[in-house]
């Protein structure tokens, strides 16, 4: 049975729920589909859940750090077990709550994969759903790495949910799930090997303060092993083989799991797109300024299943639902511009990025000067016992404008949302650093790294 829809969005997480919820808001007739519990990436498998367990992380490293400083608790450690439970009370009530939302608010839910069966008709189940117009906002897979064995490695999501942690562990990929992750694990007592196939790991953030935090990460005891690709994942009667090469040497490394951190790519391979004359690659549905399909008009795309400049990060997804329910209610008007997104690895200490990295600026020949200092050595990394801090701010000659900053050490996933801010309504640095805050805090610092 036909069902019409002024509006059809695949997916419930952060887009999704945006741009159902404000069209609904405007009196649409929407349906919301999802396969797998409401809520999406962000809430159920990825940032909240994640960051619960980075929070012990940090606790465990702050007094490791402090020992000798007037700290001495002695034997403190992470109960995965425990800290699993505590993550559930945060995930468990989400799928519900998210489902009950779009229910009191009129809108029509439905479960199963969806595929088009049409320009603008979806299948999900024995349900097909007509709408004047759909949105793609289906998220993001682990990307196929094609090699064999692959079907044994432990995604990014169910290692959140692993009830014991494994005693040796390998992360496939030098991204930030896998440093994330890493640091994680070896704070809870596991024994931690990265492979990563190219010679420097966090390839969108600067290249400096990667190079700090990978002496810390290897100071931290975590096996980094680079220009080293896997070639093939082999199970064994107790644990994992994975084979490998660097410098066309044959290697292989042995672990009780093997961890997928190899990058993720959009969750669209099974919609049956081209039923639909929906244009795609393979980084999303191509979609114009709009955030409208190229090929259909009746279809557009948010967050990590478009194709766009922008990051894969939920705050971007929201942005890009916001976008397309302006679009929809008012006609196309509204452009997507990802101007200075702030992006962090949650590592201890954090890996901040906001605005050009140095080669960008370069290569846009633009003029600028670079302010680099390890800081590792100021007051407000000394005092919370940290060895690992660093800052780059990009400021451009003629206009004293902040074009770039990079951040790693306490605090700096707060802290590069003021340089953002910065970056974006082109404030210049020297009005920054007029500014007078509030001392001894880490925003105090702001004016030694203009």
């Amino acid at each position: 049975m036909k069902k019409s829809f002024d509006l059809v969005v695949i997916g419930t997480g952060s887009a999704a729920a945006t741009v159902a919820s404000l069209c609904r808001a405007a009196g649409w007739k929407v349906a919301i589909i999802d396969s797998r519990p409401f809520g999406g990436t962000c809430a159920l498998r990825g940032c909240d859940p994640k960051k619960v367990l980075v929070g012990a992380a940090e606790l465990i490293d702050w007094n490791n750090r402090m020992r000798g400083k007037g700290v001495a608790v002695e034997h403190a450690r992470i109960d995965w077990p425990e800290l699993m439970r505590f993550k559930h009370s945060f995930t468990d009530p989400v799928p519900k709550a998210r489902e009950d939302s779009f229910i009191h608010a009129g809108i029509v839910v439905f479960h199963g994969r969806a595929r088009f069966v049409g320009r603008n008709t979806v299948q999900v189940r024995r349900d097909v759903l007509e709408g004047r117009h759909v949105v793609i906002a289906t998220g993001a897979q682990p990307a196929p790495l094609n090699i064999p064995g692959e079907e044994h490695l432990t995604t990014s999501e169910q290692f959140l949910e692993l009830n014991e942690l494994p005693r040796r562990i390998i992360f496939i990929g030098g991204g930030y799930i896998s440093f994330e992750f890493a640091h994680l694990a070896v704070r809870a007592g596991a024994q931690v090997t990265i492979l990563h196939r190219g010679k420097r790991p966090l390839e969108l953030f600067d290249p400096d303060l990667v190079d700090q935090l990978v002496v810390k990460t290897r100071r931290l005891g975590i096996d980094l092993q680079l220009e080293t690709k896997a070639k093939a994942i082999e199970r064994l009667s107790k644990d994992f083989s994975v084979q490998a090469s660097t410098g066309g040497r044959k290697r292989k490394f042995k672990a009780d799991k093997v961890v997928h951190g190899a990058g993720r790519v959009p969750e669209i391979d099974d919609l049956d797109l081209n039923l639909a004359g929906v244009e795609f690659e393979k980084r999303g549905v191509k979609v114009n300024e709009f955030l409208q399909s190229v090929s259909n008009p009746a279809v557009y795309a948010a967050g990590d299943a478009a194709s766009t400049k922008g990051f894969p990060l939920t705050p971007v997804a929201g942005y890009d639902g916001r976008v397309v329910a302006e679009n929809l209610l008012q006609g196309n008007h509204r452009k997507s511009a990802y101007v200075a997104i702030p992006s962090v690895v949650f590592t201890v200490p954090p890996l901040a990025s906001s605005g050009l990295l140095e080669q960008d600026a370069r290569d846009r020949s633009l003029k600028f000067r670079t302010n680099y200092q390890n800081t590792s050595k100021w007051y407000s990394s000394r005092r919370v016992g940290e060895d690992c801090s660093g800052s780059k701010v990009l400021i451009e000659d003629e206009t004293g404008v902040i074009l770039g900053a990079h951040l790693l050490g306490p605090q700096s996933e707060e802290l590069i949302n003021l340089f953002a801010l910065a970056i974006r309504l082109k404030l210049p640095a020297a009005k920054l650093k007029d500014m007078v805050f509030a001392y001894p805090t880490h925003t105090s610092d702001v004016s030694y790294m203009l």
